[in-house]
């Protein structure tokens, strides 16, 4: 009798039960326990996979998806690549309107993988007809046989985490799990993943993290709408310029703000420190559980799960660049002495 091939029937099925890693070294001045919920080992390298895949077989479960319908979303890269990845399977078109903040390195990701790309410029209101937003709600509206995912405002996307990101945290940490440190954008992996872990425990802590020049954390502390906290800001896929309906800011306890430089730096310090190739905003996160630390968040008997959302390969041509680095002024002396450490030989 033949042995079963033990294979899968596509790449979608590798989605989800991303491991839990213990992170000691870059806490090991910090009390408590700390683990990052890497996500990077999705298949398409983020968490937005998990999203993507749970919109569209919804979208064919309820019957407003057919083969050869088109797929089009607002991204600043990770949830287009799903979207794409997850197309190609399934036998959709993909079209995306990306932010000009985005990486080259993402903008040819999603070319790679077969989408039809827009690039709107970063700096304008929400409400401007070139902002992403615009740009994705005009295409669905020119595209016949076309559904736009809307993920800042689509409950599934809080949804998907809710069955898939929280029952894994809580399964991995057996339930002692104390606070989730996570990035919030859209506002659907913290907002999902903290519904199921405060129905389970409504003891554990949601600290948020948002980013200076967003909107995000003003508005959980008193509800309103700033226009004067927007400014430009360098890092992708953290904050916001307008207030997503796929955030639950009832659920979080908190916001913290991080700088630019401080998380580029930080996302440089977990490659070289744990191993871990992970972005820009998982330096985010990082960064701000070392304020939170500084604030007294926690102690010896906290364990801390931090969701690190993708993968450092998004960012070749900026935190990972030291002509980037560079560029921003984030390099002072000891830390462009680091950086230099290959030689030519002639």
């Amino acid at each position: 009798m033949k042995e079963e091939i033990k294979a899968y029937d596509n790449v979608l099925e590798l989605i989800g039960n991303t491991p839990l890693i213990k992170i000691k070294k870059v806490t090991e001045e910090l009390e408590g326990n700390f683990y990052a919920k890497v996500e990077a080992f999705n298949p398409g390298h983020s968490t937005k996979d998990r999203i993507a895949l749970y919109i569209i077989e919804e979208a064919e479960r309820r019957g407003i998806l057919s083969p050869g319908d088109t797929i089009i979303e607002t991204t600043s890269g990770n949830t287009g690549f799903s979207l794409a990845m997850v197309s190609i399977i399934k036998g959709y078109n993909c079209i995306l309107a990306v932010s000009s903040k985005s990486s080259k390195d993402k903008i040819d990701m999603l070319r790679s993988l077969g989408a039809k790309v827009y690039v709107c410029p970063a700096h304008v209101s929400a409400d401007d007809d070139r902002s992403y937003y615009n740009v994705a709600k005009r295409l669905h509206e020119e595209t016949k046989g076309s559904i736009y995912i809307n993920q800042y405002f689509n409950q599934l996307n809080v949804d998907a985490h809710y069955k898939t990101t929280g029952p894994e945290i809580w399964e991995q940490t057996g339930g002692q799990i104390t606070h989730l440190v996570a990035c919030s954008g859209t506002g659907g992996t913290i907002s999902g993943t903290a519904k199921y872990l405060k129905e389970k425990n409504p003891n554990i802590k949601i600290l948020g993290v948002d980013a200076f020049g967003s909107v995000l954390k003003k508005y959980h502390e008193t509800r309103e709408f700033d226009n004067d906290e927007i400014y430009p800001y360098r890092i992708e896929g953290l904050g916001k310029n307008l207030i997503p309906s796929a955030t639950d800011f009832d659920l979080i306890d908190q916001f913290m703000k991080v700088s630019d430089e401080q998380s580029a730096h930080a996302t440089r310090e977990i490659a070289k420190r744990e191993g871990l190739f992970v972005g820009y905003t998982s330096g985010a996160v990082l960064q701000a559980i070392r304020q939170y630390a500084e604030e007294g968040a926690f102690d010896k008997n906290s364990n801390v799960v931090a969701i690190f959302p993708d993968h450092g390969s998004r960012y070749m041509s900026k935190v990972f660049s030291d002509d980037w680095m560079s560029d921003q002024g984030f390099f002072d002396s000891v830390n462009l002495e680091e950086a230099q450490k290959i030689e030519f030989i002639k």
